[in-house]
């Protein structure tokens, strides 16, 4: 249910983002905004919020915080519009603080140089997107002011990151020193995600159905998934590469699909043995939970049992089984990145290969598209379901 700017709850002092930006107030001045590293391995020389962009710009992160917090308390009708403005303001003008502390530390005479984020920036970036989400809350079902939001910080941060003054952030440097990796890891991440996601919901719709139809099936049925829910990831990626080797050895014409005992073959395996799960139990109970007087009026209009199902009883369970696929994409698309372990690719690949060199720059250069994939994902999902519910009579 959406909730109105007449609300009374509207009017009422907001706990959540005062707690919030106070928090995010003490650890942006308490903790290192960034770090200058004379090379790519070497650690860094930290700098405070002052040290790092002058007092100007510690005022400004400052009065912009205060002023969230204060707006919270205040009983001013359409304070949440406002709070989204100066919240998604500050979010939009985050990557500026980067630029002006490379501008100003940054040795011009050193080429091999660079700026890293420090601690107090992730958590200015971390508390400042839970504020954002709690505004988002409290506006409830407002599409506009949301889609405003995503394209000004979206296009502020892609103006900024693409500019010259941040082509020092270790973080920049790491993609532009690897630019057709960093694609072709893009394309093996969604390739095997998803189509991990989408075989698992093929097989999950068929399960569900043998289950409606034959009950006895049931208990075996989900006991399977259960168990294959219960091994360690690590554990499905090994255990599949001694059986796929065999196979490959006994029929030589596989190798030429790609087929090994490593690479995306045991990885697309796993994933969709880990998908099936969420998947089999979401669309079993959004397909048997739907009211049988539904039923009952369907077959008193004169439907069959095959209109009854794809007219009434899979119209009213897609919300669920979208909500099932929702839960299995995120999961998916972490445990992608688990599966370059066994040479699957995907961004997995910068994120072991970060640790095993100490870059954690190159580690987030593979964890951060890892995240931002996921949240993608959850968004439009849940976008999805809430459309397709069936508006309140």
């Amino acid at each position: 249910m959406s909730v109105s700017s007449s609300d009374p709850g509207q009017l009422s002092p907001n706990r959540v983002i005062p707690v919030l930006g106070l928090l995010a107030l003490a650890l942006v001045w308490l903790l290192d905004v960034g770090t200058i590293q004379p090379n790519r391995i070497v650690p860094g020389t930290g700098y405070g919020l002052v040290s790092a962009v002058g007092w100007g710009g510690a005022a400004l992160v400052t009065l912009m915080l205060a002023g969230s917090i204060l707006l919270a308390f205040l009983k001013l009708r359409g304070r949440y519009l406002i709070l989204l403005a100066l919240v998604g303001l500050s979010l939009a003008l985050l990557p500026l603080l980067l630029d002006v502390f490379a501008g100003r530390h940054l040795p011009e005479d050193s080429p091999y140089a660079r700026s890293s984020i420090g601690a107090g920036f992730w958590c200015l970036l971390f508390l400042l997107s839970l504020m954002l989400i709690e505004t988002l809350g409290q506006l409830g079902s407002r599409r506009g002011p949301q889609l405003l939001l995503v394209v000004v910080v979206g296009g502020s941060w892609l103006m900024l990151l693409q500019s010259d003054g941040l082509e020092s952030l270790s973080l920049v440097r790491e993609f532009n020193a690897r630019p057709a990796k960093f694609e072709q890891a893009f394309w093996t991440h969604l390739a095997l995600a998803f189509g991990a996601v989408a075989i698992s919901a093929v097989l999950a719709f068929g399960l569900a159905l043998k289950m409606m139809r034959s009950p006895g099936w049931q208990r075996p049925i989900f006991g399977f998934v259960s168990f294959l829910q219960t091994i360690p990831s690590l554990a499905v990626f090994g255990l599949l590469i001694a059986p796929l080797s065999a196979l490959v050895a006994a029929f030589p014409a596989l190798e030429t699909l790609g087929i090994r005992g490593i690479g995306w073959a045991p990885a697309l395996l796993a994933l969709v043995a880990y998908s099936l799960l969420p998947m089999v139990r979401n669309t079993f109970v959004a397909l048997t939970e739907v009211p049988e007087n539904l039923a009952d009026a369907g077959r008193g209009m004169g439907m069959n049992e095959r209109q009854l199902f794809f007219r009434l009883k899979l119209p009213l369970a897609l919300p669920v089984i979208i909500e099932g696929v929702r839960i299995t994409t995120i999961q998916a698309i972490g445990l992608t990145a688990v599966a370059a372990l066994i040479g699957a690719g995907g961004f997995g690949s910068f994120i072991f290969q970060g640790l095993g060199q100490a870059a954690m720059d190159l580690v987030l250069l593979g964890a951060l598209p890892t995240i931002a994939l996921a949240l993608l994902a959850d968004a439009v999902f849940t976008i999805l379901a809430a459309s397709l519910k069936p508006a309140p009579a």
